[in-house]
């Protein structure tokens, strides 16, 4: 490590909680799929931010409408009509095919503002005293108290307890599980259709069908957890559109405004109306810069036909990781994803595949010890994911 990184590192330690295992490098500038550390080494981001920069770092459109907007309205709250949140609230519903938004700073508070909506809803429009939310095993829903306790990995929960009531959580792809955990006391059913910190675990469309089947029987709100797939990162706008499936709320961050903190609540008319004045809130979500970023992020999708791109390269992308693990049975398990995220499942632990990688030059996690994760930007070249799949074959044949 150069001198540069370590005065940096000891600095950070010296004034900042330690909660995060940060990557062995300081990032000085970030400019489309490129990251460039304190000394200059340039690396391919095959990270976005976790599923954040979208569109790829630094978009001077986005510079643009940030430095404009910021010279006409940055806060003012909540309690104030603004034509840039409600400008924004009209295209991200109509591209969702729902009825309302509301508009917060991170997914865990999104996740937690579905939470407060199912309960509330079952309480004030169906009269009925129902409060618990049904999760699945292997689950990631946030950091937050009620967030993690929704969250279906035991690993995230040590040492909080003692954890909010109201919480259940069902295995995977079991639908007699899921139809039995749901009683008179359920609210909602939330899932990830693609759980990403999970190792990029897809839901079968037969299971995914069975989950709304059930809800609908039960009568209890569906709600789709698409903080990590949304946005375009599955190839299609929303993960859901991929099973046919109708939510009734889907929660939304990461990608909303390329870098920016947002989260989203979106929900359709009826279960929308578990809100009402004084209910919920949030000082920060949805002001003017926010919003004005976000949809700008929506006019570049569309310009650009991100959205389609993600299908086309993920196809592309997954197919090569197919063919690695058909190269080499006896380190790889199997390639999965959907569109532009992506998973290398190792048969041992792939620390040292993570660290290999970030040795060539190419910045990537790993997620449940076995599981190399790919959530490039939209944007990527294509040139950049075949030589990301000519690294990791060169580790791999070492």
């Amino acid at each position: 490590m150069s001198d540069k990184f370590n005065t940096l590192k000891a600095r950070t330690e010296s004034v900042l909680c330690n909660t995060y295992g940060r990557y062995p490098m300081g990032i000085t500038k970030a400019v489309g799929s490129r990251l460039t550390d304190l000394d200059g080494r340039e690396y391919v981001d095959l990270l976005a931010g976790i599923a954040v920069c979208n569109l790829g770092h630094s978009r001077p459109e986005i510079a643009r409408v940030m430095a404009e907007q910021a010279q006409k309205l940055v806060h003012v709250s909540n309690l104030f009509y603004q034509e840039e949140q409600v400008a924004y609230a009209e295209e991200l519903t109509k591209w969702m095919g729902l009825g309302k938004a509301f508009f917060c700073n991170s997914g865990a508070e999104a996740n937690e503002g579905a939470i407060k909506l199912a309960r509330r809803y079952m309480r004030t429009i169906k009269k009925r005293d129902a409060y618990e939310i049904v999760t699945l095993d292997g689950s990631f829903h946030g950091r937050t108290l009620a967030t993690l306790t929704a969250t279906g990995q035991p690993k995230v929960k040590e040492y909080f307890g003692p954890l909010p009531e109201g919480f259940v959580t069902v295995p995977w792809n079991d639908p007699a599980a899921l139809d039995k955990a749901i009683t008179d006391k359920t609210a909602a059913v939330l899932v990830e259709l693609i759980q990403g910190e999970g190792g990029v675990r897809p839901m079968s469309t037969e299971y995914a069908v069975a989950v709304e089947r059930i809800c609908r029987d039960k009568d209890v709100l569906l709600m789709v957890d698409e903080i990590q797939t949304g946005m375009g990162r599955t190839g299609n706008f929303m993960a859901y559109q991929h099973y046919g499936l109708s939510p009734d709320v889907v929660t939304l961050a990461k990608g909303l405004a390329n870098g920016l903190p947002m989260g989203a609540v979106v929900a359709t008319d009826d279960a929308a109306a578990g809100f009402a004045p004084g209910a919920h809130a949030t000082t920060f979500g949805g002001g003017g810069v926010i919003t004005a970023v976000a949809l700008e992020v929506l006019r570049i999708m569309k310009d650009e036909d991100l959205v389609n791109r993600a299908r086309t390269e993920g196809q592309h992308f997954l197919g090569r990781l197919h063919d690695l693990v058909d190269e080499f049975p006896d380190q790889l398990e199997e390639a999965r994803g959907v569109g532009l995220i992506c998973g290398l499942v190792f048969k041992e632990p792939a620390a040292w595949a993570w660290q290999a990688m970030l040795a060539k030059g190419f910045v990537l996690n790993c997620t449940q010890e076995r599981v190399l994760r790919f959530l490039p930007p939209l944007s990527t070249p294509r040139a950049d994911l075949d030589a990301a799949v000519e690294a990791l074959r060169e580790i791999l044949s070492a």
